[in-house]
């Protein structure tokens, strides 16, 4: 049973980093739950999108790279591979510094001056590429369902503890826009589209056909492939909820804003005790570790992916790949640059590439030459298009968000 839902769970793991613990944290600190339903849409997205790209797999046995290489053009392949890469970077920057940061304010609590973030993220980089020297996805997919139970656990108990009114969390559910006031000069589109670019995420729909080939299944597994997705999206809202739910029924509720992860661990000291905080910094460290894993492995994969080559991640040229972008992970810690800035101007750049994610499987999937007799029926054609139409909209607030937040 475990094996059947590792692909799930690996994308669960590949989703849920300190990009979304920041993005979802920020969003309830900043507006309560009143962008719970952009959470909600994300994941239905997330989960149509998993079920189409693998389902391509299923039919036709290619992965994603490759199919946009063989079907549409070599230099879109290239493009995904640069694009996701530089979004990869920056969010491996992001989530070593934020772990590092946010286990250095915890030190504070048992040491006088704590223990310098820099020692804490070459811990973690070190961990990581030790368990990547392994080189077989079944040990990666393991070791990552280990810790993203861990990071389960701790949001899920967290949010008992620091959980908003009900009545915030159903009234979230409706689709608003929070009013900003004018003396404030920044809206919540930065942080909309952080929250999609973190969850609908361009690279582990591209993955997923990786993990569904390498799984053996075939279209007669349609079944087992939609019930994994359903769970990974199902748990992807779960976690992500319980995140702002506790940002929200503390720091929104005391009016106290968020511009770093670490303040989580300032801030919710007073309000939740030092049990709650522990709970939420583990949590927060399994997210970082979760995504971590993936994060370094996306380049190697998509490289093999493109060229269809074997995932062999002994070899050297891998290997060094992966260690160059893990020691990526020292740049905050070292040069004090804010990983909070970094993660959501990374996850809003995720955004923008999910446009183009969406158009390549619409034309594969409605193009008889490459999968048959199973072309796209007319709903799932006009979902696609309402999925088109939330990603170009969601493209265009990540890109008014960040003209706001630099200009």
């Amino acid at each position: 049973m475990l094996q059947a839902f590792l692909p799930g769970i690996f994308l669960i793991g590949f989703n849920i980093g300190t990009g979304s613990v920041t993005a979802m944290a920020k969003a309830g600190a900043t507006y309560g739950m009143s962008l719970l339903w952009t959470v909600l849409l994300s994941c239905l997205v997330t989960y149509f999108m998993i079920v189409v790209y693998g389902r391509y797999t299923l039919i036709t046995g290619e992965t994603a790279l490759y199919a946009f290489r063989k079907h549409i053009h070599p230099a879109l392949g290239l493009f995904f591979i640069i694009a996701l890469t530089i979004a990869v970077c920056g969010s491996v920057i992001g989530v070593m510094g934020i772990i590092a940061d946010v286990c250095y304010e915890l030190s504070k609590k048992l040491f006088p001056k704590g223990i310098n973030a820099v020692y804490f993220a070459t811990f973690f980089i070190v961990l990581v590429y030790a368990i990547f020297w392994k080189g077989k996805t079944q040990f990666f997919q393991k070791a990552l369902a280990v810790i993203v139970a861990i990071m389960s656990a701790s949001f899920i108990i967290n949010f008992f503890i620091l959980m908003p009114p009900v009545s915030d969390m159903l009234k979230g559910m409706i689709p608003n826009i929070p009013v900003v006031p004018l003396d404030q000069g920044k809206g919540p589109f930065l942080v909309i589209a952080s929250m999609v670019g973190t969850t609908v995420a361009s690279c582990i729909f591209i993955v997923r056909t990786t993990l569904v080939k390498e799984a053996g299944w075939t279209i007669k597994d349609l079944n087992i492939q939609r019930r994994d997705a359903f769970v990974a999206a199902l748990m992807m809202f779960i976690i992500s909820a319980t995140i702002m739910a506790a940002s929200a029924g503390t720091l929104y509720f005391k009016g106290l804003g968020l511009s770093r992860a670490s303040q989580m661990v300032e801030l919710l000291g007073p309000l939740a005790g030092r049990f709650a905080v522990s709970i939420f910094v583990t949590g927060i460290v399994a997210a970082g570790l979760s995504s971590q894993f993936p994060n370094v492995l996306l380049l190697p994969w998509l490289i093999c992916d493109y060229n269809q080559s074997t995932r062999d991640m002994t070899l050297l040229r891998y290997r060094s790949m992966v260690l160059v972008i893990s020691l990526l992970g020292l740049i905050v810690p070292l040069f004090k640059v804010p990983p909070v800035a970094v993660m959501i101007a990374s996850q809003a750049f995720g955004a923008i590439i999910l446009p183009l994610t969406v158009l390549c499987i619409f034309y594969l999937g409605n193009k008889k030459s490459i999968v048959g007799d199973h072309t796209y029926s007319f709903s799932t054609n006009f979902i696609l298009i309402l999925i088109l139409a939330f990603a170009v909209y969601m493209s265009v607030s990540g890109i008014k968000g960040i003209i706001r937040e630099v200009f």
